[in-house]
């Protein structure tokens, strides 16, 4: 496992901004520390420019004029991302320098798109080889600033053009992109961030198996992306079958406001925490990390209005929501590094398995029947009497 989190989006960058130094300091330290209160979050997602989540699209590398293109990339900067996601994230790092970070791109920049807009398009194809150079552009930025990324996910949503900012990349493209143009660019740089495809639902793993079929985009991918607004959990496994050498990861879920514990607390487990676990991903991240009371700011043309983060920020106050309950069942005793193990499956108690770096076991229950039930856990001579309440999460450790 390489750890349990969130996206830090610049709506939840700038909710922390707003609040007092000590608050934000306070609420930080519960989320990313490592002391017995906080809930120690282990893995972020950032966008690479703007996401649906920021007050409005940008890119690293817009320009005024609608009918200019900037195909050496001299106007390059990370802008607006420099007040707001990069000294957050600066702090959080100094809170668990070891936390992993992955990054997504909305979109590339407009003048780079057949439709020339934020919103859907697609990319150029004589734009390809400036796309990749963006991309190395933006690890090499963040780099300088102490910031590692990781991983990188080629698209958010390939296939969903609807959103703003938004981009329809098909597999052929996407394996063009990477085979011939930044798999190459990251050699050449030197750079050792993971390339990983896809990012969308479950309900089409031959996307990434078509990816992973290209002979030439193959060697330089790390693995594939999900999410699950649409197909089934099992899906992942689906994939991990096909090419068992390449990483699984889930990287997005959404709880729309206002949230419901007792609804959203065992659907996420069951499918995310439990159900992603067990089909090989290496990460559980929901969407996103804060809000404020009128979820603001989301962009127009597609924002999302509804998206309920972890915690809610109301000036210094802080409201514990679904999702943060939901991760730090996990996040805070299952360590990255750790290993899912197997563990059996019981009538209305779906469970998942870890051992831990220190060879610590890590047991997660849902009892997702609607009568209470008592059981047992086993492990060779150590036997526990444990029992859960009708929709209710337990996690056990030894």
């Amino acid at each position: 496992m390489d750890g349990f989190g969130f996206t830090l989006s610049q709506g939840s960058a700038k909710h922390l901004l707003g609040m007092s130094k000590e608050a934000r300091a306070e609420i930080l330290q519960e989320l990313f520390g490592n002391g017995e209160n906080d809930i120690r979050i282990s893995y972020l997602r950032l966008s690479v420019a703007a996401s649906d989540l920021n007050e409005y699209p940008f890119s690293y590398n817009d320009l005024e004029d609608s009918l200019a293109t900037d195909p050496n990339l001299t106007q390059f900067s990370l802008g607006p991302d420099t007040l707001d996601v990069i000294p957050v994230l600066k702090q959080i790092l100094k809170i668990n320098p070891n936390i992993k970070l992955m990054a997504s791109p909305w979109s590339p920049p407009a003048w780079m798109k057949d439709n020339k807009d934020t919103r859907g398009g697609s990319l150029l194809e004589e734009y390809e080889g400036t796309y990749a150079c963006y991309l190395v552009n933006y690890i090499q930025a963040m780099k300088e600033l102490g910031i590692e990324i990781d991983a990188l996910t080629i698209q958010n949503e390939p296939l969903h053009p609807g959103n703003n900012p938004s981009l329809l990349m098909l597999p052929e493209q996407l394996a063009r992109f990477i085979g011939l143009h930044l798999g190459p660019a990251f050699e050449e740089n030197g750079i050792k961030t993971k390339i990983v495809v896809y990012d969308h639902n479950a309900d089409r793993p031959d996307y990434p198996i078509a990816v992973l079929r290209d002979t030439l985009a193959n060697p330089f991918i790390d693995g594939s992306a999900f999410h699950l607004y649409g197909g089934e959990i099992e899906a992942l496994s689906e994939v991990h079958q096909a090419f068992p050498d390449k990483n699984i990861y889930f990287t997005e879920q959404w709880i729309g406001a206002p949230g419901s514990l007792e609804g959203d607390m065992p659907w996420h487990v069951k499918n995310l925490i439990i159900g992603a676990s067990r089909n090989w991903a290496k990460t559980v991240l929901e969407w996103n990390l804060t809000s404020n009371p009128e979820l603001t700011p989301f962009t127009d043309r597609g924002g999302c209005d509804r998206c309920l983060g972890a915690v809610t920020i109301d000036g210094d106050s802080v409201t514990r929501n679904p999702a943060y309950y939901i991760i730090a069942h996990a996040s805070k005793f299952v360590d990255p590094g750790s290993v899912r193990v197997d563990s059996n499956p019981l009538d209305g108690l779906a469970n998942v398995a870890f051992v831990r770096p220190d060879r610590k076991k890590v047991l997660i229950v849902l009892n997702e029947s609607d009568e209470a039930k008592s059981f047992k856990i086993q492990e060779k001579e150590k036997i526990f009497e444990a029992a859960l309440n009708p929709g209710a999460v337990g996690t056990w450790i030894w």
